[in-house]
C-alpha cells in the first residue's frame, strides 16, 4: 500500500500530468497537491471541483441512479480533468483530482494507471 504522497508522485509519472490533488469533498479542502504551478492553482481547483462532486452526487440522486461514480472527464481545449471518487471505506468523502495536457496524454492508459493507483492507496 502506497501513502498519500506517494501515490500522488506515482501519478504525477503519469504521460502529460500536470497537477494531482486528493480532496476531501465535504469541506473542499486539498489534502495534499503534487504540481500545478502559476497556470493550475490546485487549492482552487480542488473547492472548483467539490461542487462538481456534490453537483453530479445530487443529480444521480434525484434520478435514483445507484451506481457509483467511477470518474468524471472534463475536456478542455488543451487539457483532461479527471475527478474520481475514491471506492475504499477509508477514502470515502474523498477524491483525485487530475489535470492532463492532452497533446502528451493517452486518456485511456492514463484512467487505467490511475485506477490502478488508487487500488494501491492508502489514506
Amino acid at each position: 500500500m502506497a501513502d498519500m504522497d506517494t501515490a500522488l508522485k506515482e501519478i504525477m509519472e503519469i504521460d502529460g500530468a500536470i497537477g494531482v490533488a486528493l480532496v476531501d469533498h465535504t469541506s473542499g479542502m486539498a489534502l495534499g497537491t503534487v504540481g500545478g504551478g502559476k497556470d493550475l492553482d490546485l487549492t482552487v481547483a480542488a473547492a472548483g471541483n467539490t461542487d462538481v462532486v456534490r453537483a453530479k452526487l445530487r443529480a444521480m440522486e434525484m434520478l435514483n441512479i445507484t451506481e457509483k461514480i467511477e470518474d468524471i472527464l472534463i475536456t478542455l481545449d488543451a487539457q483532461y480533468h479527471l475527478i474520481r471518487p475514491l471506492t475504499s471505506r477509508a477514502g470515502k468523502g474523498l477524491f483525485l483530482y487530475v489535470a492532463l495536457r492532452r497533446d502528451r496524454s493517452n486518456l485511456a492508459m492514463a484512467r487505467h494507471q490511475l485506477k490502478r493507483i488508487e487500488n494501491d492507496m492508502d489514506v
